[in-house]
Protein backbone atom coordinates (compact mmCIF):
# COMPACT_ATOMS: atom_id res chain seq x y z
CA UNK A 1 0.00 0.00 0.00
CA UNK A 2 1.10 3.42 -0.79
CA UNK A 3 1.70 5.83 2.06
CA UNK A 4 0.60 9.37 2.22
CA UNK A 5 4.80 10.49 2.00
CA UNK A 6 4.89 8.33 -1.33
CA UNK A 7 1.40 10.10 -2.51
CA UNK A 8 3.59 13.48 -2.13
CA UNK A 9 7.45 12.38 -3.26
CA UNK A 10 5.30 11.74 -6.67
CA UNK A 11 3.48 14.71 -6.68
CA UNK A 12 6.45 16.77 -6.04
CA UNK A 13 8.53 15.08 -8.60
CA UNK A 14 5.58 15.67 -11.01
CA UNK A 15 5.95 19.55 -10.67
CA UNK A 16 9.84 19.79 -10.76
CA UNK A 17 9.17 17.70 -14.68
CA UNK A 18 6.22 19.56 -15.21
CA UNK A 19 7.28 22.86 -14.26
CA UNK A 20 10.61 22.78 -15.87
CA UNK A 21 9.62 20.83 -19.05
CA UNK A 22 7.33 23.88 -19.16
CA UNK A 23 9.96 26.14 -18.78
CA UNK A 24 12.00 24.87 -21.03
CA UNK A 25 9.77 24.82 -23.57
CA UNK A 26 8.82 28.65 -23.58
CA UNK A 27 12.36 29.40 -23.25
CA UNK A 28 13.07 27.59 -26.20
CA UNK A 29 10.76 28.56 -27.97
CA UNK A 30 10.69 32.73 -26.18
CA UNK A 31 13.51 32.75 -24.81
CA UNK A 32 11.84 33.97 -21.68
CA UNK A 33 9.98 32.27 -18.83
CA UNK A 34 7.33 34.01 -16.94
CA UNK A 35 7.66 34.18 -13.27
CA UNK A 36 3.94 32.93 -12.71
CA UNK A 37 5.99 29.01 -13.54
CA UNK A 38 8.13 29.70 -10.28
CA UNK A 39 5.29 31.17 -8.33
CA UNK A 40 3.07 28.13 -9.53
CA UNK A 41 5.49 25.84 -8.70
CA UNK A 42 6.57 27.40 -5.04
CA UNK A 43 3.55 27.67 -3.96
CA UNK A 44 2.70 23.92 -4.33
CA UNK A 45 5.64 22.89 -2.98
CA UNK A 46 5.27 25.12 -0.39
CA UNK A 47 1.84 23.30 0.48
CA UNK A 48 3.15 19.97 -0.36
CA UNK A 49 6.23 20.47 2.32
CA UNK A 50 4.26 21.35 5.00
CA UNK A 51 1.87 18.74 4.65
CA UNK A 52 4.92 15.67 4.60
CA UNK A 53 6.61 17.53 7.54
CA UNK A 54 3.13 17.51 9.57
CA UNK A 55 3.35 14.52 11.04
CA UNK A 56 6.73 16.13 13.07
CA UNK A 57 4.36 18.94 15.01
CA UNK A 58 4.26 22.58 14.90
CA UNK A 59 8.11 23.52 15.03
CA UNK A 60 9.14 21.71 11.74
CA UNK A 61 5.83 23.08 9.99
CA UNK A 62 6.48 26.53 11.07
CA UNK A 63 10.10 26.49 9.88
CA UNK A 64 8.93 25.17 6.47
CA UNK A 65 6.92 28.11 6.21
CA UNK A 66 9.60 31.09 6.90
CA UNK A 67 11.68 29.45 4.76
CA UNK A 68 8.99 28.85 1.89
CA UNK A 69 7.89 32.13 2.22
CA UNK A 70 11.44 33.43 2.49
CA UNK A 71 12.03 31.71 -1.17
CA UNK A 72 9.07 32.75 -2.44
CA UNK A 73 9.71 36.42 -2.33
CA UNK A 74 12.27 36.34 -4.78
CA UNK A 75 9.77 35.29 -7.08
CA UNK A 76 7.67 37.88 -6.13
CA UNK A 77 8.16 41.67 -7.60
CA UNK A 78 7.34 43.17 -4.37
CA UNK A 79 9.82 45.78 -3.96
CA UNK A 80 7.82 47.52 -7.73
CA UNK A 81 5.40 48.39 -4.59
CA UNK A 82 8.48 50.97 -3.04
CA UNK A 83 8.43 53.04 -6.55
CA UNK A 84 11.34 53.95 -8.94
CA UNK A 85 12.89 55.69 -6.05
CA UNK A 86 12.69 52.39 -3.54
CA UNK A 87 15.37 50.18 -4.81
CA UNK A 88 18.25 51.29 -1.86
CA UNK A 89 15.00 50.40 0.58
CA UNK A 90 14.50 46.88 -0.68
CA UNK A 91 17.96 46.06 -0.88
CA UNK A 92 18.10 46.74 2.93
CA UNK A 93 14.93 44.92 3.67
CA UNK A 94 15.98 42.02 1.85
CA UNK A 95 19.23 42.13 2.98
CA UNK A 96 17.66 42.88 6.77
CA UNK A 97 15.19 39.62 5.80
CA UNK A 98 18.09 37.11 5.05
CA UNK A 99 20.01 38.04 7.84
CA UNK A 100 16.71 37.35 9.63
CA UNK A 101 16.01 34.15 8.55
CA UNK A 102 19.88 33.03 8.88
CA UNK A 103 19.70 33.56 12.28
CA UNK A 104 16.39 32.94 13.46
CA UNK A 105 16.76 29.48 12.01
CA UNK A 106 20.67 28.73 13.49
CA UNK A 107 18.96 29.70 16.77
CA UNK A 108 16.01 27.00 16.24
CA UNK A 109 18.78 24.66 15.21
CA UNK A 110 20.71 25.23 18.67
CA UNK A 111 17.55 25.02 20.46
CA UNK A 112 15.72 22.01 19.12
CA UNK A 113 18.17 20.34 16.83
CA UNK A 114 18.13 19.08 13.39
CA UNK A 115 15.34 16.01 13.36
CA UNK A 116 11.81 15.32 12.37
CA UNK A 117 10.44 17.02 15.39
CA UNK A 118 12.82 20.02 15.35
CA UNK A 119 14.51 21.60 12.01
CA UNK A 120 13.76 18.95 9.62
CA UNK A 121 16.82 18.80 6.85
CA UNK A 122 14.97 19.48 4.27
CA UNK A 123 14.47 23.14 5.69
CA UNK A 124 18.18 23.78 5.90
CA UNK A 125 18.29 22.47 2.53
CA UNK A 126 16.27 24.65 0.82
CA UNK A 127 17.95 27.63 3.16
CA UNK A 128 21.53 26.47 1.67
CA UNK A 129 20.03 26.11 -1.62
CA UNK A 130 18.94 29.74 -1.85
CA UNK A 131 22.12 31.11 -0.83
CA UNK A 132 24.31 28.98 -3.08
CA UNK A 133 21.73 30.35 -6.15
CA UNK A 134 22.14 33.90 -5.04
CA UNK A 135 25.64 33.37 -4.47
CA UNK A 136 26.23 32.48 -7.95
CA UNK A 137 23.52 35.01 -9.26
CA UNK A 138 25.64 37.62 -7.27
CA UNK A 139 29.16 36.26 -8.73
CA UNK A 140 27.89 36.31 -12.06
CA UNK A 141 27.89 32.33 -12.61
CA UNK A 142 23.79 32.34 -13.17
CA UNK A 143 23.73 35.26 -15.46
CA UNK A 144 19.78 35.25 -15.41
CA UNK A 145 17.86 36.01 -12.70
CA UNK A 146 15.57 33.15 -14.25
CA UNK A 147 18.02 30.81 -13.86
CA UNK A 148 18.50 31.41 -9.64
CA UNK A 149 14.95 31.23 -9.51
CA UNK A 150 14.55 28.22 -10.82
CA UNK A 151 16.98 26.60 -8.70
CA UNK A 152 15.72 27.95 -5.68
CA UNK A 153 11.97 26.87 -6.73
CA UNK A 154 13.27 23.69 -7.45
CA UNK A 155 15.12 23.13 -3.80
CA UNK A 156 11.38 24.38 -2.18
CA UNK A 157 9.61 21.46 -4.59
CA UNK A 158 11.91 18.87 -3.83
CA UNK A 159 14.96 19.91 -1.17
CA UNK A 160 16.24 16.28 -1.53
CA UNK A 161 16.51 13.18 -3.10
CA UNK A 162 18.40 9.83 -2.82
CA UNK A 163 15.99 7.35 -4.34
CA UNK A 164 17.82 7.16 -7.42
CA UNK A 165 17.55 4.52 -10.38
CA UNK A 166 21.27 3.93 -10.61
CA UNK A 167 23.19 2.91 -7.09
CA UNK A 168 26.03 4.11 -5.47
CA UNK A 169 28.24 2.76 -2.86
CA UNK A 170 28.06 3.49 0.78
CA UNK A 171 29.94 6.88 0.92
CA UNK A 172 28.48 8.36 -2.10
CA UNK A 173 25.12 7.52 -1.41
CA UNK A 174 25.52 9.22 1.97
CA UNK A 175 26.67 12.08 0.11
CA UNK A 176 23.47 11.77 -1.97
CA UNK A 177 21.23 11.66 0.76
CA UNK A 178 22.28 14.48 2.49
CA UNK A 179 23.72 16.88 -1.06
CA UNK A 180 20.12 19.37 -1.88
CA UNK A 181 18.48 18.24 -4.84
CA UNK A 182 18.74 21.90 -6.23
CA UNK A 183 23.13 21.39 -6.19
CA UNK A 184 22.57 18.07 -8.00
CA UNK A 185 20.54 20.16 -10.45
CA UNK A 186 22.72 22.79 -11.56
CA UNK A 187 25.59 20.04 -11.41
CA UNK A 188 24.20 17.88 -13.58
CA UNK A 189 23.28 20.99 -15.90
CA UNK A 190 26.74 22.02 -15.97
CA UNK A 191 27.91 18.69 -16.82
CA UNK A 192 25.32 18.09 -19.76
CA UNK A 193 26.51 21.35 -20.52
CA UNK A 194 30.26 20.30 -21.98
CA UNK A 195 27.99 18.96 -24.66
CA UNK A 196 27.20 21.66 -26.43
CA UNK A 197 30.60 22.96 -27.97
CA UNK A 198 31.09 18.84 -29.35
CA UNK A 199 27.91 18.93 -31.44
CA UNK A 200 28.40 22.83 -32.15
CA UNK A 201 32.21 21.78 -33.60
CA UNK A 202 30.76 18.42 -35.21
CA UNK A 203 28.18 21.23 -37.42
CA UNK A 204 31.48 23.05 -38.17
CA UNK A 205 33.37 20.04 -39.31
CA UNK A 206 30.65 18.25 -41.21
CA UNK A 207 30.16 21.40 -42.88
CA UNK A 208 33.90 22.12 -43.54
CA UNK A 209 33.59 25.65 -41.87
CA UNK A 210 35.46 24.48 -38.25
CA UNK A 211 37.94 27.24 -36.45
CA UNK A 212 40.08 26.58 -33.67
CA UNK A 213 38.94 27.37 -31.38
CA UNK A 214 35.85 29.38 -32.17
CA UNK A 215 34.48 26.08 -33.95
CA UNK A 216 33.51 24.99 -30.64
CA UNK A 217 31.40 28.17 -29.81
CA UNK A 218 29.80 29.55 -33.09
CA UNK A 219 28.99 28.72 -36.50
CA UNK A 220 28.35 30.71 -39.86
CA UNK A 221 24.43 31.44 -40.46
CA UNK A 222 23.94 33.27 -43.85
CA UNK A 223 22.72 37.23 -42.46
CA UNK A 224 18.72 36.54 -43.88
CA UNK A 225 18.27 34.41 -41.60
CA UNK A 226 19.59 36.68 -37.99
CA UNK A 227 16.18 38.00 -37.20
CA UNK A 228 14.53 34.37 -37.52
CA UNK A 229 17.12 32.75 -35.13
CA UNK A 230 17.98 33.28 -31.73
CA UNK A 231 21.35 34.12 -32.34
CA UNK A 232 24.96 36.36 -30.96
CA UNK A 233 26.59 37.59 -33.82
CA UNK A 234 30.50 36.60 -32.70
CA UNK A 235 32.04 38.94 -34.43
CA UNK A 236 30.08 41.65 -35.85
CA UNK A 237 33.33 45.15 -35.03
CA UNK A 238 34.70 42.70 -38.05
CA UNK A 239 32.18 43.27 -40.57
CA UNK A 240 31.11 46.83 -39.54
CA UNK A 241 27.82 46.23 -37.68
CA UNK A 242 27.98 47.78 -34.45
CA UNK A 243 26.06 45.70 -31.25
CA UNK A 244 24.64 47.76 -28.58
CA UNK A 245 24.41 47.60 -25.15
CA UNK A 246 23.00 44.36 -23.33
CA UNK A 247 19.04 44.00 -24.15
CA UNK A 248 16.35 43.21 -21.40
CA UNK A 249 13.57 41.56 -22.73
CA UNK A 250 13.12 39.12 -26.17
CA UNK A 251 11.57 41.79 -27.89
CA UNK A 252 14.04 43.94 -27.63
CA UNK A 253 16.32 41.07 -29.02
CA UNK A 254 14.42 40.54 -31.62
CA UNK A 255 14.30 44.16 -32.86
CA UNK A 256 18.35 44.04 -32.16
CA UNK A 257 18.83 41.17 -34.52
CA UNK A 258 16.53 43.07 -37.23
CA UNK A 259 18.62 45.93 -37.50
CA UNK A 260 21.89 44.42 -37.20
CA UNK A 261 20.65 42.21 -40.08
CA UNK A 262 19.21 45.47 -42.34
CA UNK A 263 22.93 47.02 -41.66
CA UNK A 264 25.06 44.04 -42.26
CA UNK A 265 22.63 43.07 -45.85
CA UNK A 266 23.39 47.32 -46.79
CA UNK A 267 27.56 46.90 -46.53
CA UNK A 268 27.15 43.29 -49.12
CA UNK A 269 27.33 41.04 -45.66
CA UNK A 270 25.96 37.29 -46.41
CA UNK A 271 27.17 35.27 -44.19
CA UNK A 272 28.79 35.80 -40.35
CA UNK A 273 29.68 34.06 -37.28
CA UNK A 274 27.19 33.66 -34.70
CA UNK A 275 26.43 32.26 -31.79
CA UNK A 276 23.72 30.11 -30.22
CA UNK A 277 21.47 31.81 -27.43
CA UNK A 278 21.01 28.43 -25.67
CA UNK A 279 18.19 29.29 -22.69
CA UNK A 280 20.27 27.72 -19.38
CA UNK A 281 16.90 26.87 -18.01
CA UNK A 282 16.67 23.91 -20.75
CA UNK A 283 19.92 22.44 -19.40
CA UNK A 284 18.70 22.67 -15.63
CA UNK A 285 15.57 21.07 -17.12
CA UNK A 286 17.73 18.11 -18.08
CA UNK A 287 19.48 18.43 -15.26
CA UNK A 288 16.66 17.68 -13.08
CA UNK A 289 15.55 14.77 -14.71
CA UNK A 290 18.99 13.07 -14.62
CA UNK A 291 19.17 14.17 -11.26
CA UNK A 292 15.73 12.07 -10.53
CA UNK A 293 17.03 8.76 -12.64
CA UNK A 294 21.05 8.83 -11.75
CA UNK A 295 21.45 11.54 -8.59
CA UNK A 296 24.46 13.35 -9.58
CA UNK A 297 25.86 12.78 -12.33
CA UNK A 298 29.60 13.84 -11.37
CA UNK A 299 29.72 11.47 -8.39
CA UNK A 300 28.38 8.59 -10.51
CA UNK A 301 31.26 9.40 -12.59
CA UNK A 302 33.88 9.01 -10.06
CA UNK A 303 32.18 6.06 -8.78
CA UNK A 304 32.28 4.15 -11.79
CA UNK A 305 36.65 5.83 -11.99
Amino acid sequence: MVGASEVILGVEIAVVVGGFGYAAASDLRTREVSDRVWQLMGVLGAGLGAVALAPGGLLPVVAWIVVAAFTLQHVVAWDAALGPRGEASADLLEAGLYAAVIVGLAVAVVHWGVSATGVPWAVLAVLVSVLFARGLFEAGVLYGGADAKALMIAALVLPTFASVLLPLSGSFALVLAFLPFAVNLLMNAALLSLAIPIAIAARNLARREFRFPSGFTGYMLPVAEIPHRFVWLKDPLSVGATPRDELETAEDDQRERERLAAELSQRGVRRVWVTPQIPFVVLMAAGAIAALLAGNLVLDLIALA
